[in-house]
């Protein structure tokens, strides 16, 4: 029972401890009116900042999202076929029957399944005949995409369908239809399929962005199939813009952020608009899945390959023929250039545009009808993009000055490549003599091709920069050499001009590139 502390009447009553019950026994005894609220304590809510949800924008661009199955044509393994096992010199048949293996096989599924031949789907003791089976569909890969157009194109990555025979894409709903390969373009890793669909229904499709004006700190979200999951949303910022993960001579991917994992290759990112603003392509990964870094193709990249795939099923790309390596700051100093930008000519091909143009060794690509070039890759990149045929401008810095060259862009066909890194060459002859030119810490030999680097002192500034023992001077500043005087007096001409570098080209059997070295100590 609740005790309550005694009191006298006209002074103030004293609890202790209480029961309400209690209470109001109390309050009726001595008078006082027994109304009693009964307090509890409310459950915790805070107004929050408002945070913009994605949930418009999937709801929005889900529908135009797919999963896409493909199915390759593989013949079964026979019996004679699959893993091969060897216990002491005896085949799993030679094996005694109260072997521990064969009668663990024997009780657990068979020797099929020491083999490994086991199909998709069948579990121990599924035995069946493998014998005399016809090649058949089996699933290999599986990716994303979605429609670009409501007749039902899909876009998705080069490398999701490239070994497929057959093609099912799997709508948000569920729904499975078939489709065919319209094209591929295996160099920015794009390719277009088409539902085949007989009602020639009306499918809800997303547009390409304009990814110029996304900024780094842009939010965006990723929608695909990762693991065959179906679909998945998943949200981030762009990271970075103009990577290079040496994939290919195109490269200018998106980093985002946003968990992209395997199955999620031909997916979109979008931003909060519902436009795509790149496929997701790749990820970087030491463990196989989503640490945080995952690439996309940029729509602008995109937008031109996938029209022209829609288009006839092949790319037609503009090729310009010149073999070409960055400017650093040394190469822009021994040029005498302001900014170490561009793309310095290292061969024109024979018979290429820019040979026809006239083109030369050791110039340096500045701008494209007017519009500064950075680098090799932004070179090679527009390039490509611009339409056979067209006539262009370049801006070439020569012999210490600018001049404009025009060009009819060719077409590239093949493997043809405008920034190709290297070609084959021969060997360089034996020695005849021995020069040296310690002041730049090589020792060269004459030959009629230039001249051969029989020693390289590591310690010099051309053992730091990378030439080698074999390597071959071909020209100094654009000048041809075939003897060591003819080095000195290049060197002499440009100490006069007040340079402090030389720009060397060099030939090794991989191919031709430039090398500035220092030459204000001699």
């Amino acid at each position: 029972m609740s005790k309550i502390s005694a009191f006298r009447p006209g002074l103030k009553t004293v609890l202790k401890t209480t029961t309400v019950a209690g209470i109001a026994a109390v309050m009726l005894a001595t008078g006082i009116p027994a109304t009693v609220t009964q307090s509890f304590a409310e459950a915790v809510s805070v107004q929050g900042p408002q945070v913009a949800s994605f949930a418009d924008v999937v709801s929005a661009v889900s529908p135009a999202v797919v999963s896409v199955r493909v199915q390759s044509d593989i013949k079964p393994a026979n019996d004679e076929s699959n893993f091969s096992f060897n216990f002491g010199g005896r085949g799993f048949d030679e094996l005694p029957d109260d072997h521990p293996l064969k009668r663990f096989f024997r009780d657990f599924g068979g020797q099929d399944e020491l083999r490994g031949d086991r199909g998709p789907g069948r579990q121990f003791g599924d035995r069946g005949d493998r014998r005399d089976r016809k090649p058949h569909l089996r699933p290999t890969s599986q990716g994303s995409g979605f429609f670009i157009s409501e007749d039902g194109y899909i876009v998705t990555n080069n490398h999701v369908v490239s070994d497929g025979s057959a093609f099912t894409v799997v709508m948000n709903d569920g729904t499975e239809l078939d489709a065919k390969l319209v094209g591929k373009d295996s160099r920015t890793d794009l390719a277009v399929l088409k539902v085949e669909e007989k009602d020639k229904r009306k499918f809800t499709y997303v547009d390409f962005a304009d990814d110029s004006q996304i900024r780094v700190g842009d939010w965006v979200v990723a929608v695909g199939n990762p693991f065959g999951l179906g679909g998945t949303v998943t949200a981030g910022i762009i990271s970075a813009r103009g990577r290079d993960i040496g994939s290919g001579p195109y490269d200018d991917y998106l980093q985002v952020d946003a968990a992209v994992n395997r199955g999620n290759s031909g997916g979109p990112t979008f931003n909060l608009s519902g436009q795509v603003v790149g496929i997701n392509t790749a990820i970087f990964s030491p463990s196989g899945g989503n640490v945080g870094i995952a690439f996309a193709i940029p729509a602008s990249v995109a937008k031109g390959v996938v029209a022209d795939l829609m288009k006839d099923g092949k790319v037609d790309r503009g090729w310009l023929g010149v073999q070409i390596q960055p400017v650093n700051r040394d190469i822009a100093d021994s040029l005498g250039l302001a900014d170490a930008a561009g793309a310095l000519v290292v061969e024109p091909q024979a018979d290429s545009p820019g040979a026809k143009a006239g083109i030369k060794k050791g110039d340096v690509i500045t701008a494209l009808d007017g519009e500064p070039i950075k680098d090799p890759r932004d070179l090679a990149r527009r390039v490509a993009q611009i339409a056979p045929g067209k006539k262009v401008d370049l801006s070439v810095w020569r012999d210490g000055k600018s001049q404009t060259i025009p060009v009819e862009i060719g077409t590239l066909a093949g493997e043809q490549i405008q920034a190709a890194t290297g070609t084959d060459e021969a060997e360089p002859e034996a020695p005849a003599s021995e020069q040296a030119l310690a002041d730049l810490g090589i020792t060269v030999t004459p030959g009629d091709d230039g001249l051969t680097v029989s020693a390289v002192d590591p310690d010099s500034d051309a053992g730091d920069r990378g030439l080698k023992e074999g390597d071959r001077i071909t020209s100094v500043n654009n000048q041809t050499v075939k003897s060591a005087d003819d080095v000195v007096k290049v060197l002499n001409g440009a100490r006069k001009d007040g340079r402090s570098k030389a720009l060397f080209q060099i030939e090794t059997k991989d191919g031709s590139r430039f090398l500035a070295l220092p030459i204000d100590q001699g």
